[in-house]
């Protein structure tokens, strides 16, 4: 570690890699609405969050585990299920009156076609007004999981083995991967059903 009379310390969550100090005064001073997106290796969690100096107050909220309620079985980490909990919280913010967002990545590296693209996709088709590049945003294929389907369905004539154990939770679930794009349709439509009752 660096020493001497001039060193300064970073925050304690600027070392741990988790705010980033400059682009949260920034928004700050805004005064802007963001969409607030998160993933680990198995969720994503995305919201709309509007940042105070004392701390961000939630204004609407979603979580992979939530797509479970409107009938998803298939694992809740992948590309289509990032693009559905978009969807689900942007049609939670429009409900709660929210027009206009921007996208907040934290410190996560930007990756073309990535889930957080996915998830700010979904919040877009539900409404959402959220600047953006169209080249970043991954294609309504891969949204939609066919390229999951066709990677199973070409495994599965090839080696039935692997087949079974890299789709294991799909397949515990009575879900046929390579029925994916199929489920993925209809969940969405669900969502989009639970919220045209609500008005």
């Amino acid at each position: 570690m660096a020493r001497g009379p001039r060193y300064r310390v970073m925050f304690r969550r600027r070392r741990e890699k988790r705010t980033d100090y400059r682009m949260r005064k920034a928004m700050i001073v805004s005064k802007t609405t963001r969409l607030v997106v998160r993933g680990s290796l198995n969720h994503m969690q995305v919201q709309v969050a509007e940042a105070l100096p004392t701390g961000d107050r939630v204004l609407a909220s979603a979580f992979s585990k939530n797509l479970a309620s409107f009938g998803w079985r298939a694992p809740s980490g992948n590309l289509p299920a990032a693009y559905l909990t978009g969807y689900l919280l942007g049609k939670k913010a429009k409900a709660a009156g929210l027009e206009k967002v921007i996208l907040d990545l934290g410190l996560a590296s930007t990756t073309v076609g990535s889930r957080v693209f996915a998830a700010l996709k979904g919040a877009m088709d539900a409404n959402l007004l959220i600047p953006h590049d169209e080249a970043v945003l991954p294609p309504n294929d891969r949204v939609g999981g066919e390229h999951i389907a066709g990677y199973a369905k070409k495994l599965q004539e090839t080696d039935p083995t692997t087949y079974e154990r890299r789709f294991s939770q799909y397949i515990s679930k009575d879900l046929r991967p390579e029925e994916l794009p199929k489920h993925f349709a209809q969940v969405k439509e669900k969502i989009a059903e639970a919220f045209k009752e609500e008005k």
